[in-house]
C-alpha cells in the first residue's frame, strides 16, 4: 500500500515537474505509469482509497473503502461531494486540516461499531488521497473468525444429531430396495459429523497457547505409536498391511498426551489409507539436535509438488487415484497435526522419500517449550 501512495504522488509531481525535471531525477518511459493501470491497482487493493478533485467531490472510490464506510454499492458516489456523501465530522476535519496545512494528517472514529482510522495525503493542485482501514488487529480479526467457525460447529451438531436419529428408524421402516440410500445418507451425516467435530477442536487448537489447559506430562513417542496402530489395526489387517517400527529411541518428551496421540493417529491413518493392500508403514524415531522426529513412511505412489505444498491446508484433498482406500476423511486430519505440533513448538514436514511412497516427519522439541 505505501508503493501505491508512492506512485500516486510521484505521477502527480512528475505531471507538474515535467517542464524542469530535477538533475539525476529517475528517467521513466512515456506510458510506464498509466491511469488504468493504476486504478486497476487500486481497485483490487486490501486498504480502502478515495481520491478527492479540488472541489472535494469524489473522483475515485474502490470497492474496500465502500465497505468500510457503508456506502452502498448500489450508490454511484463519484463525482458528489464527499460531505454529501459522508457525515463523518471527524474526517471532515482532517481533510479541511490537511488542505491548509499541506502534510499528511490521520483520523480515527468509530463506523457502526467498528474503529477505522483515515490517512489523508495531499497532492498537487490541491488533489487528495485519503486512506482508510480498520483498526482492529489482525490477531482480534483471527480471535473473532475462530469464534464464528466454532460458534457454527457447535450449532451444526444439534441438527445432525437429530438427522442421525431420522436415519436410523428409517433405515428400519424401508425396502430392501431404499435400503442403500438410507445407508448412503447414513454415511454422509457421519462425515459431516467428523467434519463439525474436526473443526471444533483445529478451533480449541488455534485458540489455545502452549501448556496454557497444564496438561502436559511425561510421555514417549514409542507409546504413543503402538498406542494409535493398535487403534487402526483392525482396518490394516483387513487389507494387510502390517507396522514396522524401530522402537530402538524411545522418545521421551513432555506433551499434551490426548493431543500428541490424535496427532500420531492421524499421521499413521493417512499412511494406511494411501499404502497398498499388503504392504508396510514404516515407523523410526531418532534424534535430531534437540528434536526428536518421528519418521512415518508408506509406500503408495508419492506426493505431487502440489500435494506437498498444499497437504497440511484445511480440506484440501490430493490426487484421489492414491488413496487405496474408500474411507474419506473430514479433509482437517492433517491441519489439526501441524496445529498440534506448533503447539507443542514443533513442526510437520512431508517430502517424497528416494525408494519411493511419501514420507511424514513430525520434529517436537526434546525439552519442554517455554510459555
Amino acid at each position: 500500500m505505501v508503493l501505491g501512495v508512492v506512485l500516486t504522488l510521484a505521477v502527480q509531481r512528475q505531471r507538474a515537474k515535467r517542464s524542469s525535471p530535477s538533475p539525476g531525477s529517475p528517467k521513466f518511459s512515456a506510458g510506464a505509469i498509466n491511469t488504468p493501470q493504476l486504478l486497476a491497482w487500486i481497485d483490487d487493493a486490501t486498504q480502502g482509497w478515495l481520491i478527492l478533485a479540488p472541489d472535494l467531490t469524489i473522483a475515485y472510490i474502490n470497492a474496500r473503502a465502500e465497505r468500510l464506510l457503508s456506502i452502498s454499492r448500489n450508490l454511484l458516489v463519484r463525482g458528489l461531494p464527499i460531505q454529501q456523501v459522508l457525515a463523518i465530522p471527524q474526517l471532515d476535519e482532517v481533510i479541511t486540516s490537511t488542505r491548509y496545512q499541506q502534510r499528511p494528517l490521520r483520523s480515527e472514529w468509530d463506523q457502526r461499531g467498528e474503529p477505522l482510522e483515515a490517512l489523508v495525503l495531499p497532492g498537487s493542485d490541491e488533489w487528495l488521497l485519503v486512506l482508510v482501514q480498520s483498526r482492529q488487529s489482525l490477531e482480534a480479526q483471527q480471535q473473532q473468525q475462530e469464534r464464528w467457525v466454532s460458534d457454527v460447529a457447535h450449532e451444526l451438531k444439534t441438527p445432525l444429531t437429530a438427522l442421525m436419529l431420522v436415519s436410523d428408524r428409517l433405515e428400519l421402516a424401508v425396502d430392501d430396495g431404499d435400503a442403500v440410500l438410507v445407508q448412503r445418507l447414513q454415511r454422509e451425516l457421519r462425515r459431516l459429523q467428523l467434519m463439525v467435530e474436526d473443526l471444533l477442536e483445529l478451533s480449541r487448537l488455534e485458540n489455545s497457547l502452549p501448556q496454557a489447559s497444564g496438561t502436559y506430562s511425561a510421555l514417549s513417542l514409542s507409546d504413543l505409536v503402538e498406542g494409535a496402530w493398535s487403534s487402526i489395526r483392525p482396518l490394516a489387517e483387513t487389507r494387510q498391511v502390517e507396522l514396522r517400527f524401530d522402537e530402538s529411541e524411545p522418545g521421551p518428551l513432555m506433551g499434551d498426551r490426548p493431543r500428541l496421540h490424535r496427532a500420531v493417529l492421524n499421521l499413521l491413518d493417512n499412511a494406511l489409507r494411501y499404502s497398498p493392500d499388503g504392504a508396510v508403514v514404516e515407523v523410526v524415531i531418532r534424534p535430531s539436535g534437540g528434536w526428536w522426529m518421528l519418521s512415518i513412511r508408506d509406500h503408495g505412489q508419492g506426493l505431487s509438488e502440489s500435494d506437498l505444498g498444499n497437504m497440511f491446508n484445511r480440506f484440501y484433498r490430493g490426487d484421489p487415484s492414491r488413496a487405496r482406500s474408500a474411507r474419506s476423511g473430514s479433509g482437517l486430519g492433517l491441519a489439526i497435526v501441524q496445529q498440534i505440533a506448533v503447539n507443542h513448538g514443533g513442526r510437520v514436514e512431508a517430502r517424497n522419500h528416494p525408494g519411493g511412497g511419501t514420507c511424514v516427519e513430525l520434529l517436537l522439541p526434546k525439552s519442554m517449550p517455554i510459555p
